[in-house]
């Protein structure tokens, strides 16, 4: 007669091998090898083997997932931390549910609180930062969450970023290193502290060549905003755009080509981030690396830390960047 559900048992009795290694197998512990872990992932799943998750949950109050909020994850530049997050994740044994907010702080509230009652073990959030009671709310409640990619000023909270100041200033000096004068800054909202530092960055390196910021313009994140802008600005007599990121790049080298503008002869653009597509654009972009992928890694570490309770004090990383040069200054 056919057994209602399959066990551990049953898969180890086929395989040949105790029920604790099957055990660690299907946990995938370090302490078992690759071969006999996919000899008995494979025996699992022909016999149709299901983890009753719920039970082993309940039994270590805990979920094995972490909840991740991003604010946009089309942008290349998420998806390359988000690799990290789930490398870091599987590596432990989590699971990763990823809810994207679209920069719309509503939404990111309700993606918090759909986290909170899914139970998941933590959470690593990028906020938009337009208000911060969410945040407030899970440091009220002391639960185990990681800020990613911005810092709140004056806020005791875990956080991993990069140093954005240090990056427009490189940004900034570069260009002027190469002539240019007239530059405009194409920035994010400046409730957002990357924007802030980013112009911080620009304003030092300008005065360390006894200039006044020439124009920085605030606008909506996104490809298409970008492109609408700058062809708004086209009769203005900048020599120079720093972008918030690449994809405000991307965009404005597409609207110089239809304005008949060389790049860099009359306009030079450098970027932010290195995403993937910054060197196949054309020209290859100048721009501030960010190593992506760490990021992600960092995040969940310290996060799992958090869940762990193997430190109660909070901790702040913040990644070093780099000035990559290319063509397009």
């Amino acid at each position: 007669m056919k057994k209602k559900f399959v066990t551990i048992r049953d898969i180890a009795e086929e395989a040949g091998v105790s029920i604790n290694t099957v055990s660690r197998a299907l946990n995938n512990k370090p302490d078992v090898s690759q071969e006999t872990k996919r000899k008995i992932l494979e025996i699992a799943r022909r016999l149709g083997y299901i983890r009753n998750s719920d039970a082993v949950s309940f039994r270590k109050g805990m979920t094995r997932t972490i909840g991740v909020v991003f604010e946009d994850s089309s942008n290349p530049f998420y998806a390359e931390v988000f690799k990290g997050i789930e490398v870091s994740a599987r590596k432990y044994g989590y699971q990763v549910i990823l809810m994207n907010t679209e920069r719309d702080y509503i939404n990111e509230i309700q993606a918090v609180d759909t986290l909170l009652q899914k139970r998941v073990d933590g959470i690593i959030i990028s906020p938009t930062q337009f208000d911060s009671k969410d945040i407030e709310q899970l440091a009220k409640l002391n639960y185990p969450f990681v800020i990613l990619g911005v810092h709140f000023e004056g806020n005791n909270l875990d956080e991993v970023y990069s140093n954005d100041f240090k990056g427009g200033y490189l940004a900034t000096k570069h260009l002027l290193e190469k002539g240019r004068k007239k530059i405009l800054m194409l920035n994010a909202y400046m409730y957002k502290s990357v924007a802030q530092m980013r112009y911080q960055g620009y304003l030092q390196a300008l005065s360390e060549y006894g200039l006044q910021p020439y124009l920085m313009v605030e606008i909506e994140e996104g490809y298409e905003s970008a492109f609408a802008k700058i062809m708004e600005l086209k009769d203005i007599d900048f020599d120079a755009v720093f972008c918030f990121n690449d994809v405000f790049a991307i965009a404005i080298l597409k609207a110089f080509r239809l304005l008949g503008k060389s790049v860099p002869r009359d306009v030079s653009v450098v970027g932010y981030d290195d995403i993937s597509y910054a060197e196949f654009v054309q020209p290859p972009l100048t721009t501030v690396k960010i190593d992506k992928f760490l990021e992600g890694i960092v995040a969940f570490e310290m996060l799992y830390e958090k869940i762990l309770g193997m430190r109660t004090e909070p901790k702040q990383v913040i990644l070093d960047v780099e000035l990559v040069v290319r063509e397009s200054t």
